[in-house]
C-alpha cells in the first residue's frame, strides 16, 4: 500500500487565498508545490509551513517560482514536479489579477492583455499541462480546481476584462469536466465572492454598487475559501462537485445590479 503523501500544486501561492490554501493542504497531509511570480514570498511559506509543523516526515513543500502566463515557464514547472514526484494529484489553479474599475473605452490595451493572458492563458496552459501529467501518470487521474469567481456569474461595475475572464474560467472548467472522463481526470469551479486578502482589502472601505453609490462590503476570512479547496480536493476521484460558490453571507451578490 502506497502511503507516501497526494500532490497537489497551487498557483498564485505567494499571497490570499492561495497562501491559504497551500497551507490548509499541507496541514492535511499534502506535499504542496508553491507556484507564483515571486520566489521570496514563495519560500517564505515553505519555511513557515516547516516552522509550524504543517509538515510531516515525506512531506514537502516545494517552491518553484513561475510565471503562468509563459508557456516556457509553465512547461518548466511540470517537468519539475514530474521529475521531483512522478505524478500530480491536485491543480488548484488560482493564479488571477484583476484591472482597474474605469469605462471600457479608458481601460488600457495593456491592463486587458494582462488579465486576459493571466486570467485565460495561464489558466488554459497550467490545466493543459495537468491534464497530460495526469493522463500519464500511474494510477491514473487527478483533480483540477479552477478559481472562478462571483464575477462568472454577475459583473460588478467596470469590470468587463475580470468579468469575461472569468466566464471563460466557467466554461475551461466545463469542458475539463467533460474531456477527463476517459482519463479519471475531474474538474471543479471554486467561485468566491469577497475573500479578505491583502488585495481585497479596500473593498471595506468602500466599493462602487450598481446604482452608482460606493459602499464598503462585507468580507470573509480567506481561511474558508481555503476549507473549501481541502474539502474538495479530498473527495474521491468517483465523486465530483462541479460549481460551489463560497462568499461572505451578507455581500451584495443575490441581489447585485
Amino acid at each position: 500500500m502506497n502511503t507516501s503523501p497526494k500532490i497537489a500544486l497551487v498557483t498564485g501561492a505567494g499571497s490570499g487565498v492561495g497562501r491559504a490554501s497551500a497551507l490548509a493542504l499541507l496541514e492535511d497531509g499534502w506535499s504542496v508545490v508553491l507556484a507564483g511570480r515571486r520566489a521570496e514570498p514563495l519560500q517564505a511559506l515553505a519555511d513557515a509551513a516547516a516552522a509550524r509543523g504543517a509538515t510531516a516526515p515525506g512531506q514537502t513543500a516545494l517552491a518553484v517560482p513561475t510565471d503562468v502566463t509563459d508557456p516556457d515557464s509553465v512547461q518548466a514547472l511540470f517537468d519539475a514536479i514530474e521529475k521531483r514526484f512522478g505524478r500530480l494529484d491536485v491543480l488548484f489553479n488560482n493564479a488571477g489579477v484583476n484591472a482597474p474599475a474605469v469605462p471600457i473605452d479608458e481601460l488600457p490595451l495593456d491592463k486587458w492583455f494582462s488579465v486576459l493572458n493571466t486570467n485565460v492563458s495561464g489558466m488554459f496552459l497550467c490545466a493543459r499541462a495537468a491534464f497530460g501529467l495526469m493522463r500519464r501518470q500511474s494510477p491514473q487521474g487527478g483533480r483540477i480546481i479552477n478559481n472562478g469567481s462571483i464575477s462568472a456569474y454577475t459583473p460588478r461595475p467596470f469590470t468587463a476584462p475580470y468579468t469575461m475572464s472569468k466566464h471563460a474560467v466557467a466554461g475551461l472548467t466545463k469542458a475539463l469536466a467533460l474531456d477527463g472522463r476517459a482519463w479519471n481526470i475531474v474538474a471543479s469551479q471554486i467561485d468566491i465572492g469577497n475573500a479578505l486578502t491583502e488585495l481585497s482589502q479596500r473593498m471595506t472601505r468602500g466599493v462602487l454598487q450598481a446604482n452608482g453609490t460606493t459602499a464598503p462590503e462585507p468580507m470573509m476570512d480567506a481561511s474558508h475559501v481555503a476549507n473549501a479547496v481541502r474539502h474538495v480536493a479530498a473527495l474521491p476521484l468517483e465523486a465530483n462537485i462541479l460549481n460551489m460558490t463560497i462568499m461572505a453571507s451578507a455581500m451584495p451578490f443575490a441581489g447585485r445590479g
